[in-house]
C-alpha cells in the first residue's frame, strides 16, 4: 500500500503561539504496518533521515553531549511541483541528493516508516545539496546552497579595538562579515528567465549580513560558516 499526504500534512501536528514564538510539535507520525512507501504532494521533498553521527570521520567517538540531532538525508521522493493556484513549480533538487535542512520552525512533518525515519519538508526549507550521503561537519565547505540562500565562510571577531583595547571573549559582538563562498540558483519566480531571479552576490564577495540571520555551522577544524539567504545580507563591504 502506498500513502499519499497532501495538501498540508502538518496542520494537525503543529501549533504556533505568535505572541511568544512557541512551536509546539508532536512526535513522529507513524505510519500504520500494511503501507510501503510515502509519497509527497506539492512542493515538498520526502527525506530519508541520516544517521546521527557517533564519531569524525578521522576515528575520534564524540560525546553524547556532542552529538547532534541529524539534519541531513537522502531525498527519496519528490511531490508533483502543484501550488494552490493550480500552477506547477519545477523542482530544483533531484532523487538521490543528500541534503541538508533546518528543523527551525513549523513546516515540517517527521515520519517514521517500519525502522527508518523520514522528514517531509518543503524545497524551500532545504538549506543546501551536501556533497556525499552520510554528510559530516567537516563536509560544509562543499555545500552547495539551494534557493535564494549563500555560504558565507565567517570573518572572526575583532580581539581588539581601534584604539587598543584587547576585549574580553563575553564583549565581542557576534560576526557580521564575511566571504561569499557559493551562491545558490536564485529564489523562484515564474516570470524570471529561467524561472529563477539570480543572486546579485557572487563567490568571492565580502558581504555584511543581519546580525541574528542565517544557519551557522562549524568544521571540526575550527572554520566557521553561515548560510544566509540574500535578503539577510545588508550590502557588499
Amino acid at each position: 500500500m502506498q500513502t499519499v499526504l497532501a495538501r498540508s500534512p502538518f496542520s494537525c501536528s503543529h501549533a504556533v503561539n505568535r505572541r511568544r514564538f512557541v512551536v509546539v510539535r508532536a512526535e513522529a507520525l507513524e505510519i500504520p504496518t500494511g503501507f510501503k512507501q510515502i509519497i509527497p504532494k506539492g512542493e515538498r521533498v520526502l527525506v530519508k533521515v541520516g544517521q546521527q553521527e557517533e564519531k569524525t570521520r578521522g576515528g575520534i567517538l564524540l560525546p553524547i553531549s556532542a552529538q547532534k540531532r541529524p539534519t541531513s538525508g537522502d531525498i527519496v521522493s519528490l511531490g508533483d511541483g502543484r501550488l494552490g493556484d493550480g500552477s506547477v513549480r519545477p523542482f530544483y533538487l533531484q532523487k538521490g541528493q543528500t541534503v541538508l535542512y533546518s528543523k527551525f520552525g513549523f513546516m515540517y512533518q517527521d515520519l517514521k516508516l517500519g525502522e527508518d525515519e523520514y522528514i517531509l519538508i518543503r524545497e524551500d526549507d532545504v538549506i543546501g545539496v551536501m556533497p556525499r550521503t552520510n554528510a559530516q561537519a567537516e563536509d560544509i565547505p562543499e555545500l552547495q546552497p539551494v534557493g535564494d540562500r549563500v555560504l558565507v565562510r565567517v570573518e572572526d571577531a575583532a580581539d581588539v579595538t581601534l584604539g587598543g583595547v584587547v576585549l574580553p571573549d563575553s564583549a565581542k559582538e557576534r560576526p557580521l562579515s564575511g566571504t561569499v563562498v557559493r551562491a545558490g540558483p536564485g529564489k523562484y519566480d515564474k516570470d524570471a528567465e529561467g524561472g529563477r531571479t539570480k543572486p546579485v552576490v557572487q563567490e568571492g564577495d565580502r558581504i555584511l549580513y543581519f546580525k541574528y540571520a542565517g544557519d551557522n555551522m562549524e568544521t571540526p577544524s575550527g572554520e566557521k560558516f553561515i548560510v544566509l539567504r540574500e535578503d539577510d545580507i545588508l550590502c557588499k563591504a
